[in-house]
C-alpha cells in the first residue's frame, strides 16, 4: 500500500551468499598471535597503563588463562601493527615474559581508529580527568572530520556542536558542557592537571585556568606550592578577567592567592577507603566518627601509658 512502510528488512550480501560458519571461520582469520615487538602504542594514547595491584591481578590471569579477548590491532604501511585496544593486556603479556599477543586486526582508518580507542577504553572502572580531557578531545576532532565539518574554535567552556558531543553524552553520561569542560583541561600546563587528577583544583577552578597563557599558569603552580592552597572558584574567575584586561601580572597572581580563604583553614582529611577497611561491617556511616573519636581516644590512652612505663 503507497505510504506504508514495508516490514521486509533488507538483508546484507554477506548474509546471503555466506554461511555462519564461513563468517564465523573469516572473523577467526583475522585473529592471530603477534609479536609484542611488531606492536606499537596508539599515538597519543591519553589513557595510562598502570602497574598497580589491577595489573599484578591481569598478570596473574594472563599467566594462567592467557588472552582471553583479543586486543585489536591495525597494520600499518611499514608492516608494523598499531595498537587500537588492549594496551593493558600488551603490558600484561610483557610482565608475564610472553612474547606475542592475541589480537584481532580490523580495516580502519585513523579516525575510525581513535573513536573505537576512546570508546573501548571508557569501560575502565576509574578513569582520571586528565585521561577523559584528552580522550573527549580526541573523539570530538575525529568525528569532526568524518563528518566533514570544519574544525572552529569554542570561544567558551560550553561551547556545543549538535552532532558529536549529543552523540557522546548520550554514550558516556556526561552532558555536553562537562564534555567540553574535559577538553578545556588540555589546555592546562601538566603541574595544573595533575592537581585536577589529585582533586586538589575542582572542575570550574580548573577550567578558568585553562584560559589564562602558559606563563601565568605556572606563576598560579609557584603560588599553590608557596601557600600550600588552591585557588577558589572566586580567584580563578578574577584572575580569568584580570587576564582578558591584560592586568594579570606576577604581582596580581600573588595578591589574589595571598588571600585568605575558608579552604585555607587547616583541616584533617581521611580517606575512606583506608578507614573503612578498619572498621566493622556492623558500624553504620552515621556511627562512624563516634567510632573512629572512641578509638583515638583509646590510642592515646595507650600512648600515655607506654610514655609512663619508658619514663620509670
Amino acid at each position: 500500500m503507497a505510504g506504508r512502510k514495508s516490514d521486509f528488512t533488507l538483508t546484507k550480501l554477506d548474509d546471503l551468499f555466506t554461511t555462519q560458519a564461513q563468517r564465523d571461520e573469516e572473523q577467526l582469520s583475522k585473529i592471530r598471535d603477534i609479536p609484542l615487538e611488531l606492536i606499537d602504542d596508539f599515538p597519543d594514547h591519553p589513557f595510562k597503563v598502570r602497574d598497580d595491584e589491577d595489573m599484578m591481578q591481569l598478570v596473574e590471569s594472563v599467566k594462567e588463562r592467557g588472552v582471553i579477548t583479543p586486543a585489536t590491532v591495525r597494520q600499518k604501511e611499514d608492516g608494523r601493527y598499531e595498537l587500537v585496544s588492549g594496551h593493558r593486556r600488551k603490558r600484561a603479556c610483557e610482565l608475564a615474559g610472553f612474547e606475542t599477543l592475541r589480537s584481532e586486526i580490523v580495516d580502519l582508518n585513523r579516525d575510525e581508529a581513535t573513536i573505537l580507542m576512546v570508546e573501548s577504553n571508557f569501560q575502565r572502572s576509574e578513569i582520571l580527568p586528565s585521561e577523559k580531557a584528552f580522550a573527549y578531545k580526541m573523539r570530538l576532532e575525529a568525528m569532526k572530520r568524518q563528518a566533514g565539518r570544519p574544525r572552529k574554535e569554542n570561544v567558551s567552556p560550553v561551547g556545543t556542536n549538535l552532532r558529536t558531543d549529543e552523540q557522546i553524552a548520550q554514550e558516556t553520561g556526561d552532558s555536553r558542557n562537562q564534555i567540553h569542560r574535559y577538553v578545556r583541561l588540555t589546555n592546562l600546563v601538566p603541574e595544573l592537571l595533575e592537581f585536577v587528577d589529585e582533586g586538589r583544583i575542582k572542575m570550574r577552578p580548573a577550567v578558568e585556568l585553562s584560559y589564562l597563557d602558559e606563563d601565568c599558569q605556572r606563576d598560579v603552580v609557584d603560588e599553590i606550592d608557596l601557600n600550600d592552597a588552591t585557588p577558589s572558584h572566586d580567584q580563578t574567575i578574577r584572575m580569568r578577567k584580570l587576564f582578558n584586561e591584560g592586568n594579570l601580572t606576577t604581582e596580581a597572581i600573588h595578591a589574589v592567592m595571598s588571600e585568605e580563604k575558608p579552604n585555607q583553614k587547616e583541616k584533617i582529611v581521611l580517606r575512606g577507603d583506608r578507614v573503612r577497611q578498619l572498621i566493622p561491617k556492623n558500624i553504620s556511616v552515621s556511627q562512624t566518627e563516634d567510632f573512629v573519636c572512641k578509638a583515638l581516644e583509646h590510642y592515646n590512652k595507650f600512648l600515655r601509658n607506654r610514655a609512663e612505663r619508658d619514663s620509670r
